[in-house]
């Protein structure tokens, strides 16, 4: 594994992605644009599931546990905790989703509880990291989505611009990057592959909040796509694991 900047974080990661502070990085239509494409995608994973159950692990930013709910998916969100909550407050005041108090890396549920365990802007946040993804497998019964930063991207270059992106962005923070190997891998010993894996943007995230355009950040992208580089150098990578069942 490559560490492209210096990681600081504990496994209470999930605190700061359920901040406003965290949620702010997606404000404006830029960061709704940005939302939109991975939510298209996940969506589009599950429209063959659509009355799961979900378990979220980390996912109080709402930015899968909201867009689940109302497709119907029976969702639970862990977190780390009790303020992880804010976000999703209204929702779970509702019962449109459930949201328990947990350590991320020894889920308090048995095994294969859920139809689907998502965690999205964990993983390179989360030292143990390998003990993350056995529990996600440990209770999923046949899908897990993650999604992660690669070094196979532009953001092999981070290490060495991270002080212009936390200029620009102020509340960016360190994060770990991983070839997509070793995540396979790691999936692989719990008893999942790769079913499908998705670059979401070629171009950084931070340059589209920069244009702050979503149109022009789509036309982009499209272009980039077709070439065919969002495909091969696309971060954050959206992936999806399928339970491999024994003969």
């Amino acid at each position: 594994m490559m560490d492209a900047v210096k990681i600081t974080s504990d496994e209470h990661a999930d605190i700061e992605t359920a901040s406003a502070g965290y949620a702010a990085r997606f404000a404006g239509a830029a960061g709704a644009w940005m939302l939109s494409v991975q939510e298209k995608t996940v969506l589009r994973w599950l429209e063959q599931q659509p009355r799961a159950t979900v378990l979220d692990v980390g996912g109080g930013h709402g930015q899968l546990a909201l867009p689940l709910a109302r497709a119907g998916s029976s969702v639970t969100v862990l977190g780390s905790a009790g303020v992880c909550v804010k976000r999703i407050e209204p929702e779970v005041q509702a019962g449109q989703i459930k949201f328990v108090v947990g350590d991320v890396i020894a889920l308090p549920f048995p095994d294969r509880a859920f139809d689907v365990v998502v965690s999205i802007r964990l993983l390179p946040h989360c030292d143990a990291w390998p003990k993350l993804i056995a529990e996600l497998c440990r209770v999923a019964q046949r899908t897990v989505i993650v999604d992660y930063p690669t070094t196979q991207s532009v953001n092999f270059f981070s290490a060495a611009l991270f002080g212009v992106k936390k200029k620009i962005e102020q509340n960016t923070r360190p994060f770990t990057l991983f070839r997509h190997g070793e995540v396979a891998t790691e999936f692989a010993r719990c008893g999942f592959a790769v079913a499908e894996r998705k670059g979401e943007f070629f171009l950084p995230m931070v340059l589209h909040r920069m244009l702050s355009c979503p149109a022009l950040s789509a036309m982009l992208e499209g272009i980039c796509g077709a070439l065919g580089l969002k495909k091969l150098f696309g971060s954050p990578v959206l992936v999806l694991m399928k339970r491999v069942e024994k003969n």
